[in-house]
């Protein structure tokens, strides 16, 4: 199987599999332990849970504070709901994460359009006080990166709040530095899934949506898992110290890869963009009969969340494709643990697969 498929989850690395061990001992060891407890077992474990927020932090900037949350959506929602914000502007490309929560809330929402390159223009934003500006770093279906510092600028200057979905970004490129709320998520960045982060800026003071025994600051109740901390943390410490590498190795990918399928259409931007996403159409062709053809090529017709609901692929729409062309596209996702001649077999094949579909 060759897979390509990284924008939907990325392989375990091994040092956070390794970091991830320990934890995962039975009653004759004590790492079980609950961080929350007060005998030495717990403290232990309350430790690597300190240790693996630092390395989470290390990607994020100074004069914030990490919660550990079960994952991105969890930590958009804290961030959205737990803001009290009057009024919501998000681009129109964001996550179901971000779009459906906006939704759900009683205050009002305005959805800012993007180009054909699917860039968000700062200009369009009229930022509202008491209001909450939402743009991610790095779409997750197309890949095109987002201005998020003149976005962040004109929040700070119109007195709204900044949540930037780093999700695709964190791990692969410097996080925004001047933004209010910044959510990732472990399972993007190598590391394992169950566990995300919101990272909240000093001063800023958000109501709880979980409530119980007022774990991670009265934020977020619940028992941590130190197992899950660990590997977040590992592999949040391993892509910053191989930042510049990855991002090398995925430019290489990338070059090879429109190599093989020069006569594709690149959807988004082909120069703001995070090189790791290949997203592309073929007039006519047929993805489901592609697919199926490809059984060992794990790649993607769509966003991976919203593959499975049957609504068709709102960044696509956004960015002027008609549902036809829509329909016609594939995500190609690729980085560090991806080989060079898997990536020439599996385009090569792609493309003599469409080829046999006449198109």
């Amino acid at each position: 199987m060759i897979y390509l498929d990284y924008q939907a989850t990325t392989p375990l690395a091994p040092e956070a599999r390794d970091a991830m061990l320990p934890w995962l001992s039975g009653p004759e060891a004590p790492g079980f332990a609950n961080p929350h407890s007060s005998h030495r077992p717990g403290r232990a474990a309350a430790a690597a849970v300190e240790v693996a927020r630092a390395q989470v932090a290390s990607l994020l900037p100074p004069g914030g504070t990490v919660i550990f949350t079960s994952g991105a959506t969890e930590a958009i929602n804290l961030a959205i709901r737990g803001s009290g914000a009057r009024h919501v502007i998000a681009s129109a490309v964001e996550h179901a994460a971000i779009l459906d929560t906006a939704r759900s809330l009683e205050a009002p929402c305005t959805f800012i359009p993007v180009g054909r390159d699917g860039v968000i223009s700062p200009d369009q934003l009229a930022v509202t006080e008491a209001g909450l500006v939402a743009v991610m770093q790095v779409n997750n279906e197309i890949g095109t990166i987002q201005p998020v510092e003149q976005v962040a600028a004109r929040c700070r200057a119109g007195g709204a709040l900044f949540l930037c979905d780093a999700v695709q970004g964190a791990g692969k490129m410097a996080a925004p530095r001047d933004a209010d709320l910044i959510a990732i998520s472990a399972h993007k960045l190598y590391g394992p899934k169950g566990i995300g982060a919101l990272w909240i800026r000093q001063g800023l003071h958000l109501a709880p949506l979980i409530r119980g025994g007022g774990q991670e600051g009265g934020l977020r109740s619940g028992t941590l898992s130190p197992m899950l901390c660990a590997g977040f943390g590992a592999a949040a410490a391993l892509a910053k110290r191989r930042m510049a590498e990855d991002a090398a190795h995925v430019d290489c990918l990338w070059q090879r890869a429109r190599a093989i399928l020069a006569r594709w259409t690149l959807n988004g931007s082909a120069t703001e963009r995070w090189r790791g996403n290949l997203n592309l159409r073929l007039d006519g062709l047929d993805v489901a009969r592609l697919m199926s053809d490809l059984r060992d090529v794990a790649f993607s017709a769509g966003s991976a969340c919203a593959s499975g609901s049957g609504r068709p692929s709102h960044v696509l729409r956004a960015i002027g494709l008609t549902d036809a062309e829509a329909k016609s596209s594939i995500r190609l996702g690729f980085g560090r643990y991806s080989d060079i001649r898997e990536i020439e077999d599996a385009c090569a094949r792609i493309e003599a697969a469409a080829a046999a579909q006449g198109v």
